[in-house]
């Protein structure tokens, strides 16, 4: 498939992030800035890779002499441990997952959607035995908790009457689950692409079952503390990312590249990643507030969550969408302007 052009994208972005700065600055006291940003990537957040690789936060930021910091995530749940400890500022999550982290007490607001994956599934090996969840019932599942393919396993074994007391849970890390599924030492893993395409395309691991609908959506997460400082920098940073989300969009070959070569993958595994993989929207809402109370719901019959935990208020003090409807709106302005400049566009 070709990919979609977004005609003088570079210049709607350009103005797109000047008229933020400008709005940004008014806010902030001179010279009030972070001295430094620190954001995460992960090879599950594709739209991460491609700003770390292109380097255009460094370019814009260079201006205020802030430097940029980046640190891997290797799940929703090390990105959480580095936001509550302040090594980072943003981290990419699963939705559930920052909710659960929220509930816990971990001071995050989600401002951005990175994306809108079907990540998760429940995996085995090719000889297996095990054709459904029920099939689970007393054998060694390979999980990380904390995760979208944990609170995914958890939604999976409720739905058939199971919990995790019904199975035998190994806590692995997600690139671990997939060696201990592939070694044979558990019998089943909650897994996480890119890393499940990898163990599908090369070991013949079969996915056994798949529900998009559980799956949680990609959240970009900030520090709340950072958030209430800098408000000014939480929108030009996100006007930035939606510069890589739309280069994404434009640039699928590129993309995937990008992501063959940070997570060395075969360009068959990441082709099937991003095949499961939406970029389309990257403003934060109520969908995404629907999505993870039900997520919290199982959490909370799980005992993942105390039961006196009100989900639904946490889901609202955690997704704050006001940062990135302000970069739309730039955007949205800019775009009238381009139009009302350029008449014979309008035309039918």
């Amino acid at each position: 498939m070709a990919p979609r052009q977004f005609p003088g994208f570079a210049f709607l972005f350009s103005l797109v992030f000047s008229l933020i700065l400008v709005t940004s600055s008014c806010s902030a006291p001179a010279g009030d800035n972070p001295g430094a940003i620190k954001l995460d990537f992960a090879y599950y957040n594709p739209v991460s890779l491609v700003l770390k690789k292109n380097g255009w936060l460094e370019e814009e930021l260079a201006q205020d002499n802030i430097s940029v910091e980046w640190v891997q995530s290797l799940g929703s749940n090390k990105a959480l441990e580095l936001l509550n400890s302040r090594s980072i500022d943003f981290g990419s999550t699963a939705g559930a997952a920052a909710l659960l982290g929220k509930a816990n007490g971990n001071p995050i607001k989600s401002v951005y959607i990175y994306s809108k994956p079907e990540w998760t599934a429940l995996v085995t090996t090719a000889d297996s035995d095990i054709k459904t969840v029920k099939d689970l019932q007393g054998r060694k599942v390979a999980v990380t908790r904390g995760t979208d393919p944990h609170i995914f396993l958890l939604r999976a074994l409720d739905q058939v009457g199971l919990s995790e007391q019904d199975i035998e849970v190994v806590q692995l890390q997600h690139a671990d689950g997939k060696t201990a599924l592939e070694r044979g030492d558990v019998d089943a893993w909650a897994g996480l692409d890119p890393h499940m395409a990898q163990t599908e395309l090369e070991k013949g691991s079969r996915l056994f079952f798949r529900d998009p609908n559980l799956n949680t959506y990609g959240f970009l997460n900030v520090r709340e503390a950072f958030a209430q400082q800098y408000p000014g920098y939480v929108e030009r940073v996100l006007a930035v990312y939606e510069r890589a989300r739309q280069w994404s969009l434009e640039n699928p070959d590129e993309l995937k590249a990008i992501l063959q070569k940070e997570a060395k993958l075969s360009d068959a595994v990441a082709t099937k990643q991003l095949e499961r993989t939406d970029l389309s929207n990257a403003v934060i809402g109520q969908v995404h507030k629907d999505t993870i109370v039900a997520a919290g719901d199982v959490l909370k019959s799980s005992g993942v969550i105390p039961g006196s935990i009100n989900v639904n208020q946490v889901a609202d003090e955690l997704v704050d969408p006001q940062f990135v409807e302000k970069v739309a709106s730039h955007q949205r302005v800019i775009s009238h302007q381009k139009i009302a400049h350029h008449p014979q566009h309008s035309r039918s």
